[in-house]
């Protein structure tokens, strides 16, 4: 059995959910980025998201999720406001990265 510090533990149970987002950011070099990616699972505390960036840990990313435009109204916004979040882990499946943020507001 793995014993995980008060750190390590989550706030609250994920859900496999894949969910189209656009991550916006800053690289290493300080350009700022725009990628549409999804995530992997989500909780109302934050989220395992897919990426091809290296982020690092601590890092302040903003999501927003795209709205379907198939509405034709303009009263519909293209994305959902932006959720800000901090980067708590990074890690690699072949040349993709994941990693899991925490929203800095829980999802309510």
């Amino acid at each position: 059995m793995t014993s995980f510090t008060d750190s390590e533990r989550r706030q609250s149970s994920r859900i496999r959910l894949q969910i189209p987002l656009f991550l916006r950011g800053s690289d290493d070099s300080g350009a700022e980025f725009i990628d549409l990616t999804k995530t992997l699972d989500v909780s109302s505390t934050g989220a395992c998201v897919l990426t091809r960036r290296t982020l690092q840990i601590g890092q302040i990313v903003r999501i927003t999720i795209p709205v379907s435009t198939e509405q034709g109204s303009g009263l519909i916004p293209a994305e959902t406001p932006p959720i800000q979040a901090r980067v708590r882990r990074a890690g690699e499946i072949g040349e993709a990265h994941t990693v899991g943020v925490e929203f800095l507001k829980p999802l309510e």
